[in-house]
């Protein structure tokens, strides 16, 4: 009779035990739990990017809640003494280079994609995304060897080298959605009226792929200036990007003032904030989405 009663209770909530269980498996217990998750992150992040935030304009800050006093002359400090002109320029050629010729790479190659059939496409579409989903260290370390034994690592061309292999298969499979979503109709009719494969690229492909190209270009750029491993295994002292010197600057011997290098840590991640601000803006995440080819057995 007591075990019945016990069920019973178990069943509908009444022990005060189960309630906390219940409230657990419930999705509504589960869904609380993730907000509660998600806001501590959320928190926790804020006071770190706070903290150097507010230490990078501090004079001082020891053993109080803020610092005893404000000033912005340690932004001209880093700016002067870490080379931040030469190493920002650097890291615009960089992201430059890379975004044009994944480009010049990765487009090409995302239209035989989206167009042709052949045996081994899908195991094609494997490796590229190896690169996007392994660590870039797992790879990085081998292609450095490489690049070093043939002397192309430690300067700019090696750095675009390493970035170039997680950058044209990214190209490839942000343009290859933008590509299936045009008609090859439109691309026969040209053929038809007598236009020639490069006016059939220019005049018809060109101006529908302007925002697939414009999005590529974008992620890749926000990749390169946000890409740590690959550049810091093959740069030298004159091909390191921002994210790169920032990591030298905080590990390398010496005694240095913490606002100067806070202070460089808040204008990278002010340059990846418009980045990210700017991708947002002009690209639609629903236009990544491949287009599903119409049955033609009808």
């Amino acid at each position: 009779m007591t075990e019945a009663i016990e069920h019973r209770a178990q069943c509908t909530g009444e022990l005060d035990g189960d309630r906390d269980v219940e409230a657990v498996v419930r999705p509504e217990g589960a869904v609380y739990v993730a907000v509660v998750v998600a806001q501590d992150a959320g928190v926790d992040l804020l006071g770190v990017v706070g903290a150097v935030l507010v230490n990078s304009f501090g004079t001082q800050w020891f053993d109080t809640w803020l610092p005893s006093g404000y000033t912005a002359t340690w932004y001209g400090e880093a700016w002067r003494q870490y080379a931040l002109f030469d190493v920002i320029l650097v890291t615009l050629e960089v992201s430059a280079l890379v975004v044009g010729l994944s480009l010049l790479i990765g487009a090409p190659a995302a239209y035989v994609l989206a167009r042709r059939d052949f045996p081994g496409k899908r195991l094609l579409y494997l490796v590229f995304l190896l690169p996007i989903l392994m660590p870039p260290i797992t790879y990085g370390i081998p292609l450095a060897t490489v690049l070093y034994k043939y002397g192309l690592a430690g300067n700019l061309s090696g750095v675009v080298l390493a970035n170039l292999v997680p950058s044209v298969p990214f190209v490839i499979l942000t343009m290859t959605p933008f590509l299936e979503q045009v008609d090859p109709r439109l691309e026969d009719a040209a053929r038809m009226c007598g236009a020639s494969t490069r006016a059939v690229f220019l005049r018809i492909l060109a101006p529908l792929l302007v925002p697939g190209l414009l999005a590529a270009s974008i992620l890749v750029l926000v990749r390169t200036v946000g890409m740590f491993e690959l550049t810091f295994l093959t740069a030298g002292p004159d091909s390191q990007t921002l994210v790169v010197k920032l990591y030298n600057t905080m590990s390398s011997a010496g005694i240095r003032a913490q606002q100067s290098i806070d202070a460089m840590a808040v204008i990278y991640t002010s340059m990846m904030l418009v980045l990210v601000v700017v991708a947002l803006r002009f690209i639609n995440p629903t236009q990544l989405v491949a287009r599903v080819k119409e049955d033609t057995d009808s």
